[in-house]
């Protein structure tokens, strides 16, 4: 089992800097991951939002061993190639530590339908799946061209190719119970199901990893990401937890340090000083130990 955060780049942490020293510490105290949220403007309160690439980069520049990446970008909304640029020169930047996280993205109102974008499901989802294409095509270094419905490109090469081999890792995001994302994901190399509350039981991670199987052609395992909380919990209360969900088929554990995850207060123009300062004590503590 490998350990992560989530966590939001906005609000008090709407800061490259602090984000950059966040990834430090979690890469010091021994967090095997640290994923960015991508959103632009994320709700009407405003907050301050900082740009998950310029920060994953700044992330990248000063730690040395913790995968880095967003969970998750929204495809849809992003130029497959300039996302194809972005997302190599991180891998290259960072030694091959890259990880990208994709889905449709939420909520659609200030992500998409605020900035005049397409909010139908259905278009988005189509969009995602050529964007993952032209990913693909790009990274491969050789000569690649497309048409589909949503995106054409003329025969072309991009150099560099990514460090990781055969491909920087690509883990699916969608809503559980949801199938379409869980198909989706079996094309690619992690599934990051998601709740609309709380998180996925031990119980419903069997579920799902069993049916990924079913749809998965290839013979190489997917890594399922499980995300949820442990932080006011005894030593021993998280280790069970987390070892119910290695024991399910779960390889990595990502903590979701947001207030969202755990229920702290958020709805008013700025989040509370002790949410943030409790958020980052979690961080401090460490991953669970099993």
């Amino acid at each position: 089992m490998q350990f992560g955060i989530s966590i939001p780049q906005c609000d008090a942490f709407g800061d490259v800097r602090k984000l950059m020293e966040l990834a430090q510490t979690a890469e010091a105290v021994g967090w095997d991951g640290f994923f960015v949220w991508d959103s632009v403007l994320f709700d009407d309160f405003w907050r301050p939002v900082v740009d998950p690439w310029v920060t994953l980069a700044a992330i990248a520049a000063t730690t040395q061993r913790i995968r880095i990446g967003p969970l998750v970008t929204p495809v849809a909304r992003r130029r497959p190639w300039k996302l194809a640029r972005e997302t190599v020169s991180l891998d290259q930047l960072s030694g091959g530590r890259m990880i990208l996280g994709v889905g449709l993205g939420s909520p659609e109102k200030w992500e998409y339908a605020a900035f005049g974008e397409e909010t139908d499901n259905r278009i988005r989802a189509e969009k995602l799946d050529e964007g993952l294409e032209i990913l693909l095509g790009l990274w491969s270094g050789e000569m690649f061209s497309f048409q589909g419905k949503h995106y054409q490109l003329e025969e072309m090469r991009f150099q560099p190719t990514p460090v990781q081999q055969p491909r920087i890792p690509i883990w699916v995001a969608g809503g559980w119970p949801n199938r379409a994302p869980l198909r989706r994901a079996a094309r690619y190399d992690g599934v990051v199901p998601i709740k609309t509350s709380g998180h996925l039981t031990a119980d419903e991670w069997r579920e799902l990893l069993a049916y990924v199987g079913e749809q998965r052609e290839s013979s190489q395992p997917i890594t399922g990401v499980a995300m949820g909380v442990t932080g006011r919990m005894t030593s021993a209360e998280a280790s069970s937890k987390v070892a119910a969900y290695a024991e399910a088929g779960c390889s990595w554990w990502v903590e979701d340090i947001s207030p969202y995850g755990y229920g702290l207060p958020w709805h008013t123009s700025a989040w509370p000083t002790e949410a943030a300062e409790f958020l980052e004590a979690r961080i401090r503590q460490g991953p669970v130990e099993l």
